[in-house]
Parts: structure tokens; C-alpha cells; sequence
């Protein structure tokens, strides 16, 4: 029987502390081989080094992908605390997880498009996770007013990743949407355990 990848995936922590605290002993309880951030680490309060350092501190793998608050120079710094996915792909329990970051102009675009499939198409995982910050057009999660990105959508419906985790709109969080056969989890601040 093949071994379960458990993740903790969260979004939107703008640097709160104790918010990273309370995510990592969640973590801890439900013992995760992974916690995935999905953007906006940076912000109001505190900067996402210190929250990376959290996670750290009490062993736990992370994985991120940068949001509109995380400024390249943010991002390449707290790359020597996590890994960063944007536009990359990483392999845990024989999951692949390939990710795409956004910045303020919150789309991606035809280029981006190309690097995930290209990430795709490098792995040989039976299952396959993509991690975004934005959300993807038709969703749910578009309940608030904001579009979600059509290049996402179009991504998801090409290479058709059993789970799609997105985050930015701070209200959807919790909501669960499919596209194709694709799981969308929207996360946010609270967190969601997933296993597959």
C-alpha cells in the first residue's frame, strides 16, 4: 500500500506570528509531512522571514509560492527558509507539486502557462498538485467581485492536476470547486489538511 502525503496548506498570513504559531502546532497535531503557503506571507504586521522561521523552528517542510504582497526581493530571501515553486515543481511522496506565483498585476500570463506545462510534463507522478496564489476563472471563489485568472483555468483543464490550491480572496476560504476532475481548495489564514 502506498504511503498517504498529508499537507497543511494555508494562505494570506501577512506576517502574523502568532497566526504562523497556531498553523504550525496544527502541523505538529495532525503531524504533516508538508505545510504548502500559498502567497501573501509578507505584510500587514511582520515580515515572512519571521513567519518562515516558525516553521523552521519546529521541523516542518514548507513549500511556497509568492502572492501580490511578496516583493521579489521578500521572496528570494525567504527562499533560504522554504522552497520556493514559483514557476518550479518539487516531488514529495511521490507527489509532484509544480506552483505559480502572482505579484500586483494579479494575471498570469501565456509565458507562465508554458513553465507550468513544461514542469508537467517533467514529472512522472501518478498524482500531481498545482499551487497557486490567484484563483482560477468560473470559480467559486469569484462570489467576491474579483475575476478569477482565465490562464489558470486554462492550465488546470490542460494538464488536469488532481488538486488545485488557490487562495487571495480571504472570504473564500473553505470553498471547494472542481474543474474537470480537479479539487480546488481555496485556503486561507485557518488552514486545510489534505491528504492524498
Amino acid at each position: 500500500m502506498k504511503e498517504k502525503l498529508k499537507i497543511l496548506a494555508a494562505a494570506d498570513l501577512h506576517g502574523d506570528l502568532a497566526l504562523a504559531m497556531k498553523l504550525s502546532e496544527k502541523a505538529s497535531k495532525n503531524e504533516v509531512d508538508l505545510v504548502i503557503l500559498a502567497g501573501d506571507i509578507n505584510g500587514f504586521v511582520g515580515n515572512g522571514l519571521e513567519v518562515l522561521e516558525i516553521f523552521k523552528k519546529n521541523n516542518h517542510k514548507v513549500i511556497f509560492v509568492p502572492g501580490n504582497w511578496d516583493t521579489k526581493a521578500r521572496h528570494i530571501a525567504m527562499a533560504e527558509k522554504a522552497i520556493n515553486i514559483d514557476k518550479a515543481y518539487v516531488n514529495y511522496k511521490g507527489v509532484g507539486i509544480a506552483g505559480i506565483g502572482t505579484d500586483w498585476s494579479f494575471s498570469l500570463e501565456e509565458s507562465d502557462f508554458e513553465k507550468i506545462g513544461d514542469n508537467f510534463g517533467k514529472m512522472d507522478n501518478r498524482k500531481k498538485i498545482l499551487v497557486s496564489h490567484m484563483h482560477a476563472k468560473d470559480t467559486k471563489a469569484e462570489f467576491s467581485g474579483f475575476s478569477g485568472d482565465k490562464i489558470l483555468r486554462d492550465v488546470v483543464f490542460k494538464f488536469k492536476p488532481d488538486i488545485l490550491i488557490a487562495a487571495h480572496i480571504h472570504e473564500a476560504e473553505g470553498l471547494e470547486d472542481l474543474i474537470g476532475k480537479t479539487k480546488v481548495f481555496q485556503v486561507g489564514r485557518i488552514g486545510k489538511i489534505i491528504e492524498l
